[in-house]
Parts: C-alpha cells; sequence; structure tokens
C-alpha cells in the first residue's frame, strides 16, 4: 500500500467523508435484502417475464434447422451456456486435443452479457479489435467470429432452459434434461441427453432483476430492460445509435437505476471510443507470442496495486487511478490480514486514505461539468471506490446539462410506487411514456452462490444429493472454485472461493484453461478408448476452503459499502456458512498465482495431485 500517502491526508476531512459515507450507507439499507427485487426469469406475470425474452430470434430460422441435439444421444462434453465463458472452455478443449468440435455441445443459457469486455481469443483469431472500448455490436460478431472459426456454430442450441443436470451411477454419465424454445407460435420440445462431462459456463451477471415497485403493472406506457432494448420503441439499432425515438419532442423517458448501470441510454455513453491503428495495434499490442495474456497479467498488476515501481501500464486506462480497488480484488502485497478488531479497523483506514484522493476527483469531477449545482451535489458518489464496479465515460455527466432531462433523486428510499400515469417519488408523480429498467442483475452471493442457483439448472450428484442442498446446508466447499465432491466430471465458473478481477474474461480463460488440463491430464491416464470419472476429494475442498477462510478477514472493508451486489445488498450475514462461501472473499494471490499455473499447464508442466485433489477411475 502507498503507506507515503498517508501522512499527506486531511484527517479531519477523512473522518468526515467516512461519516457520509457511513450515512449514505445506512440509509439505503433494506431490510429485505435481495427479496426486494423481481427476478425477471422466475416471475409469473407476462408483461414483466417479457422484459428478457430476445427481440432479435429469429423464430422462423431457428425453427427450420437441424437442432444440434437429439433426445437419447451421448455427448462427450455439454456446456451450460453460449457466451465467452462457454467459447473459451470449447475452445481450449480444441486447441489442447481433448475433443473435436463434433464432441461438443452448447445450449444458449439466455446470458450472453457485454460489460466492460476486453475482447477473448484476439491472438488466436487475429482479429484487430475496430476500436479501443468495442461497442455492443463489435463484440457480438467477435462471439459469431470465435464460434465460426472452431465449428461451433451448428453445435450450439438457442432459446434452450435447461432444467436439469443428474448424474446415472449406473451409467457413469450425466443426464440433462431440457426445453427447447420454438417461439409464440409453436410449442416448446423437451428433450433428454447424456454427456460425459458438464460445464456449467455461467458468468457473473445471470438473472435479470427489477425492483419490486408496487403498482408497477398498471402503468399504461411502455417498459423495458436495458440489456434486452426494445429499439422498436427506442428508435435507432445496434449499429445506429441516435435513439430517435427517445428524443423526440413530448416523449416523457424514466430510467430507472443506481450504481454503473443507470447511464441514459438515450445519449452517447463511449464517448472513450476511437478507432483503432491496425498498425500500432501490431507493432505496440501484438507484439509477441502469448502478446493478450501478458496483457491481462499486467492489466492485473494495476488492479491490485501490485505493480512493481516503474513497470510500465500495457493497457493503462481508467482503472490505473483506482489504487483502493484493491480492497475488493485482493493483491499479492496485502498478504493474510491478523483479523483483530483493533488491525481490521486500522486496514480500513488504511485503504480509506488511499482511496481519498481519487474518490475527491471524481466528486471534483461532477461539480466541474454539471452546471447546476443542486443536480451535481446530488450526482456526487458517497462511498469508496469498492463499493462499486466503475463506469468511464467522456459524455455521461453532460447529459444532465441538457434542459430535458431531470434527475429524481429519491434519497436512498427508490421510488415510492408506479401509477397508470407513470411514477411516484416521495409524494409527487412524474408522468412518463416509457420506463427503461437499468436495474441490474441478482448479486452473485444470492442462495449462497451455489452454481445451481445462479444458472437456474437443478443438479443432482451422486447419491441423489442436491448441489444447492449442499451449498445450503454445508456452505460452498470447492477445489479453486470450479468443483466440488460428490458431482464427478462436473465442472463450473463460480464467483464463490474462485479469483476474481475486474477483466472477467480473463478469469472465464483461466478457468477453462485449468479445467482443460485437467480432463487432459486424466483422459491421457486412461488411454484411448477409455472414459475418466474425474472427482475432487473431500480432502481437497476443505483444504481450499481453510484457504479462503484465512484470507477472509481481509475483505471486512466491504461492511461499510452501499448495499449492491458485491455485499449482497447487506445480507452477506456472518456465519460461517458465509464465510465459507467466499463470495466477497478471494484468495489475495490467486490471479497472479493461477495465471503463472495457467502458462504452465500450455506447456505441460503442471502437477495433478490425483491421489491429494482428485479421485479419479476409468470405465
Amino acid at each position: 500500500m502507498a503507506v507515503n500517502q498517508q501522512a499527506q491526508v486531511d484527517r479531519e476531512k477523512l473522518e468526515a467523508v467516512r461519516k457520509r459515507y457511513a450515512e449514505e450507507a445506512a440509509k439505503r439499507i433494506r431490510p429485505e435484502g435481495l427479496e426486494q427485487f423481481l427476478q425477471l426469469t422466475e416471475t409469473d406475470e407476462k408483461r414483466l417475464h417479457a422484459l428478457v425474452e430476445d427481440p432479435w430470434v429469429d423464430h422462423d430460422a431457428l425453427n427450420a434447422q437441424n437442432s444440434p441435439i437429439k433426445n437419447g444421444e451421448v455427448y462427450r462434453f455439454f456446456v451450460v451456456g453460449a457466451g465467452f465463458g462457454a467459447l473459451q472452455y470449447a475452445v481450449r478443449l480444441i486447441e489442447e486435443g481433448v475433443a473435436s468440435a463434433s464432441d461438443i455441445r452448447l445450449a444458449d443459457a439466455g446470458g450472453r452479457v457485454w460489460g466492460y469486455i476486453y475482447l477473448p481469443l484476439l491472438e488466436e483469431t487475429g482479429y484487430v479489435p475496430e476500436n479501443n472500448y468495442s461497442p455492443g455490436e463489435e463484440i457480438r460478431l467477435h462471439a459469431e467470429r470465435i464460434a465460426a472459426q472452431w465449428d461451433l456454430v451448428d453445435k450450439t442450441l438457442f432459446r434452450s432452459d435447461v432444467k436439469s443436470v443428474e448424474w446415472d451411477e449406473k451409467t457413469q454419465l450425466w443426464t440433462v434434461k431440457l426445453v427447447q424454445g420454438c417461439g409464440p407460435s409453436a410449442a416448446p420440445i423437451p428433450l433428454q441427453f447424456r454427456a460425459e462431462y458438464v460445464y456449467l459456463a455461467a458468468g457473473v451477471l445471470t438473472r435479470p432483476q427489477i425492483p419490486r415497485i408496487p403498482g408497477i403493472l398498471s402503468f399504461s406506457g411502455s417498459l423495458f430492460y436495458t440489456s434486452r432494448w426494445n429499439y422498436a420503441i427506442s428508435g435507432g439499432s445496434p449499429t445506429d445509435q441516435t435513439l430517435s425515438g427517445l428524443r423526440g419532442k413530448g416523449c416523457r423517458r424514466g430510467d430507472r437505476g443506481d450504481g454503473h448501470r443507470s447511464h441514459p441510454r438515450g445519449c452517447e455513453v463511449r464517448g472513450r471510443a476511437h478507432p483503432t491503428d491496425p498498425d500500432e495495434f501490431r507493432s505496440r499490442v501484438a507484439r509477441n507470442k502469448g502478446w493478450q495474456f501478458e496483457r491481462q497479467l499486467n492489466f492485473n498488476t494495476f488492479l491490485t496495486n501490485s505493480a512493481k515501481p516503474g513497470e510500465e501500464n500495457l493497457v493503462n486506462d481508467g482503472w490505473k487511478d483506482m489504487p483502493a480497488y484493491s480492497a475488493i480484488l485482493g493483491s499479492p502485497s496485502h498478504g493474510i490480514v491478523d483479523p483483530s478488531p483493533e488491525n481490521l479497523a486500522e486496514q480500513a483506514t488504511r485503504f480509506h486514505i488511499l482511496d481519498l484522493s481519487h474518490m475527491e476527483t471524481v466528486r471534483a469531477r461532477v461539480g466541474q461539468l454539471v452546471k447546476d449545482p443542486d443536480t451535481a451535489a446530488r450526482l456526487k458518489p458517497w462511498y469508496p471506490s469498492w463499493c462499486k464496479r466503475p463506469t468511464f465515460s467522456d459524455t455521461y455527466l453532460q447529459t444532465f446539462n441538457w434542459p430535458y432531462v431531470h434527475l429524481l433523486d429519491t434519497d436512498g428510499k427508490g421510488v415510492s410506487r408506479a401509477t397508470e400515469c407513470g411514477l411516484v417519488v416521495g409524494d409527487n408523480e412524474y408522468p412518463l411514456d416509457i420506463i427503461i429498467f437499468a436495474t441490474g442483475y441478482r448479486a452473485p452471493g444470492y442462495g449462497i452462490g451455489s452454481p445451481a442457483v445462479r444458472t437456474g439448472v437443478e443438479i443432482i450428484g451422486r447419491n441423489g444429493q442436491s448441489l444447492d442442498k449442499k451449498w445450503q446446508t454445508k456452505g460452498a466447499a470447492t477445489l479453486h472454485g470450479y468443483a466440488t465432491n460428490g458431482f464427478p466430471n462436473l465442472f463450473f465458473s463460480s464467483a464463490n472461493q474462485a479469483t476474481q478481477t475486474g477483466n472477467n474474461i480473463m478469469m472465464l480463460g483461466i478457468i477453462a484453461t485449468h479445467i482443460t488440463y485437467i480432463i487432459a491430464q486424466a483422459e491421457r491416464r486412461v488411454g484411448p478408448g477409455q472414459r475418466a470419472i474425474i472427482e475432487v476429494t473431500p480432502d481437497a475442498e476443505e483444504a481450499h476452503t481453510a484457504q479462503i477462510l484465512k484470507r477472509a478477514p481481509f475483505y471486512s472493508t466491504l461492511a461499510g459499502c452501499t448495499p449492491g451486489y458485491f455485499n449482497s445488498y447487506n445480507e452477506a450475514g456472518t456465519s460461517l456458512i458465509r464465510r465459507k462461501n467466499g463470495s466477497g472473499p478471494r484468495p489475495v494471490h490467486g490471479l497472479r498465482g493461477r495465471g503463472r499455473i495457467s502458462t504452465t499447464c500450455r506447456n505441460g508442466g503442471m502437477r495433478v495431485h490425483w491421489g491429494d485433489y482428485w479421485l479419479f477411475k476409468q470405465v
């Protein structure tokens, strides 16, 4: 930590700021915790469930195609998901010679949340991004590029809802049940098949949510959710962001949101994007073999405030100005902390000292760009940098200078209710034509972060054991956050007991590399024509959980945050199960260590401790 900054901080000012932080956090805490939100994928209200239906899908075209998944078939690898986590896993299986594309099936689970995307597999595809910050359409096309290059397009089942994955002890296979949607004019098709390996490729954001606003169904205007943007209402298209329908005379639009998802989508929020110079990209960025992973590791050293003196910042974007963000990510430089109350209080103070200058700069910038002093005061963030995921824009704040943009400050209480004509905040009703929900996704810690809950899939392992019940009764129990005892040949990406970073694409790539390596080693041991059964040992789970518990006190600084998805809206609690969960705690040495292992994996040098960490047999 930058200890030399401590002497430069006005302690009286620091305490005043911390007092304001505590006041703002307290007024936003709700007794219902995560239940203040309605999960759109789970509601029976048709109008609200429609907010997450895919507006771009061509049902007629998909219905005319042959399904890549057949009833009663056996597939080697089945992946729940078709986003960048799933694609990176499939690519690693193919590139490492573990599988061919024909061995793999993917089922689109309706996710594909694109935010803060550092495009994966650029080195392997040779693609040069058009902009330094890619818009959604470019990101989508890159996903299609990956699927096409590795022949995965016709191996992917779209419009699917995976219901259950159950281990069959007799066949030593997973039985998968899912429903394939066929659009509003055709009945859904139930499918059942088996798989040797199952991977749950859920990202961090899996379940879209809106607040439980009384009377919302009585609203007579239009509703839509940001990640299912309705261009029929807004005007424009994925390639035309003018959104003329939101700018017309008399159009009254309400953006309901908070934190980093509440940018007004009626304006241009990609002000930092500029075209990529292909020659400069090839000479300065893609300059050597392994350049993308090198940049990912370098980026992480600056995210975790662990860069060595004089180390070049290869990415050098807005994250570089947030040294205290390592309070949420962890860092190799922090180590294991003394859990005494006195030491944790001192640690919190050190982080606040490290953060004060940055947050004061952020608040000052609001005052500089927003002309109305009252509006500027209400927009200023009163929480430490590590409490929210940051957003970066050169144009967002200026939208509050437009004469037709009005900020409705609920003072932490939220919207009171909806009426036929609009929304009520406090005692005032505001007439609206459109309500746009920018209210984010279910917190990763919901249901103690069980992979079953996060994916919405019932997972039954050996002896009829439910993965969700195991999590609920014992807490999270994994090895490295991606495998658990009692569930052989099942792997998952997770926010629990796993390494995290601001670059989720990197995290998903590392998990994919590790799992692929484990499978490759096991299959080499059994030889051609045989099947491997791989399972984490109970001792490995306990050893890994012990490491999580040792490092958990480091993340005590989250306790003072405003409610959000990092701290499960202050519902995390302090029980042993919650601490074992690791949804807040991450191994502070993890990412750099796992990064080194990933490099070793590709060189065939990682040792798998079969007897101590993994149970192994052939069938």
